[in-house]
Formats: structure tokens, C-alpha cells, sequence
């Protein structure tokens, strides 16, 4: 598809000479279709474009290898800022759930899981039964990569999860924690169901959110706990990172830190 959007730039209608191709075709084409494409696209664009010349080059079809004019995308690591749910927003969309209801009980238990644990939506919508040790007040977590990861069990989580369980979970054979509130009665079906739940919570209370995803509970959280003088290990360690880079991007949304790093303005303050 990319190779022969390229040939219909260069050649039109007309014959394929591959043997006139110059630097600046390819860079022309570039130029005129990375602004319309993801950072992503345009990396497989580049790749597929740059192993189509090294192979018409070994053809001998052109005479230089014009992969060389094939420029490389930048890939800057942390480009962005994670977008966290404020404190006082989550205080505010808990506090609109109805647990009077199965449901009401159901979604409660899931956002604190979210917010107080910061959990990934999986994480949360593949919790089961025997995950639970409440003995020992421990929740056993499959996190992400494979990994199994064992977190305390807040009291007020406990409570939450409890409640559901007693008075709102179905009768079911299925061992997951949460389970869909309508007929066929069974496990949520992935994240995208649990994405659906916060966004319905979030519209209810008008709550003005950074986002209608799950994962800004997860930022959220983070960012709490840096500006509460957390360590970036601690920080990693409960969200289940495996290397401290991951960790390190909340580190740009902690402003009264970086502001000590600033170097001062030339000429002084304007």
C-alpha cells in the first residue's frame, strides 16, 4: 500500500523508470505525507519505503541506494504528561455512586481499586475470587507482562468489595470479583467495559475529568503520591513497574521540584 502510493507520486499514470529516481523524490513524498499521519504511521511508512529502495538497489534496478534519503523519525522517550484524575474529583465521583444498588455497590468497589491502588483496567476486570486473601489482608494482583504482584488490602476497599460480594454480585459459577450486572450473568468483558463504567459515573456527576478513561485513576495517583513525598521506587513498585523509567515521567507533572531546577532568566524577572 505505502510502496505504491509512493510509485503513483512519483510516476502518476506514466511508467515505472525506476532507474530516474532522485533523493529528493523520496524526500518530497515524505514531506507530503507525514503531516497527515500518527508519529507511528510514519515510522512504517519510512520502514516499508527504505526496504523497498535497498531491494530495487540490489536489483540493480536504480543505481544508488537512495534508502539512505530516508530520513529517521524521532522517537523522544516521555514526550508527554500523564493527564491524573484530581483528588477532589475523585472524592466527588465516589460520593455520586448510589451503593443503595447491586450496581451502585459493584462500580464503587471497582473505582476505589482504581483509585487507591491504581490498577489497570485489566488488572481490575480479571480480579478473582481466590485473588482475595482476607486473612492476611492481601490482594494478589496479575499485572502486567505476566507478572504477579501481591498489594495490601485497604480497609475501606476490603468493606467496598466485601459489601458487593454479600449484597449485589449474582449467583454465578464464574470466579471472577465483578461480574456484568444483566443476563448471560459472567465475568466484564475486558477493559473497554470498565472504561464504560467510569465514563457513565463521570457524566452522572459531572465530574470534569482529564479524560472518560480508566487510566487517569492510575496517574492520578501517582502524582498524589510524588507531591506527598513519595520515593519514585515506592511509587513504582505499588503500580508494578519493572524499571524506574517508566516511574519517571511523573516526575514532569511535579512543578514546586522542577521549579527548583529552573535556571534563572537572562536579565531577571519580567
Amino acid at each position: 500500500m505505502y510502496i505504491r502510493r509512493f510509485l503513483k507520486d512519483c510516476y502518476g499514470d506514466g511508467p515505472l523508470a525506476l532507474s530516474r529516481l532522485r533523493p529528493n523524490d523520496v524526500l518530497g513524498f515524505l514531506l507530503r505525507q507525514a503531516p497527515s499521519r500518527y508519529k507511528k504511521r510514519t515510522k512504517i511508512l519510512t520502514t516499508a519505503l527504505r526496504s523497498f529502495l535497498r531491494y530495487t538497489h540490489a536489483r540493480g534496478e536504480i543505481e544508488h541506494d537512495l534508502a539512505a534519503a530516508v530520513p529517521t523519525v524521532p522517537n523522544w522517550s516521555m514526550t508527554s504528561i500523564p493527564r491524573g484524575i484530581a483528588v477532589d474529583q475523585v472524592r466527588q465521583l465516589l460520593a455520586g455512586i448510589d451503593r443503595g444498588t447491586a450496581t451502585g455497590r459493584r462500580d464503587y468497589a471497582i473505582l476505589l481499586l482504581l483509585a487507591r491502588l491504581g490498577l489497570r483496567s485489566r488488572e481490575v476486570v480479571f480480579l478473582e475470587l481466590d485473588d482475595i486473601d482476607w486473612a492476611a489482608g492481601m490482594l494478589r494482583i496479575r499485572a502486567k507482562g505476566g507478572q504477579s504482584l501481591e498489594l495490601p488490602l485497604p480497609t475501606e476497599i476490603g468493606k467496598a468489595i466485601a459489601s458487593y460480594l454479600q449484597h449485589g454480585r449474582p449467583q454465578s459459577e464464574s470466579r471472577r470479583v465483578f461480574l456484568r450486572a444483566r443476563a448471560p450473568v459472567r465475568g466484564l468483558k475486558g477493559p473497554c467495559a470498565l472504561g464504560s463504567i467510569v465514563r457513565c459515573h463521570l457524566m452522572h456527576t459531572g465530574v470534569s475529568a482529564p479524560t472518560y478513561g480508566a487510566h487517569q485513576f492510575r496517574h492520578g495517583l501517582a502524582t498524589q503520591m510524588l507531591h506527598q513525598g513519595c520515593s519514585l521506587g515506592e511509587i513504582g513498585e505499588l503500580l508494578g513497574h519493572r524499571s524506574l523509567e517508566a516511574t519517571r515521567i511523573y516526575t514532569k507533572v511535579h512543578l514546586d521540584a522542577l521549579r527548583k531546577l529552573a535556571l534563572p532568566w537572562p536579565g531577571g524577572a519580567r
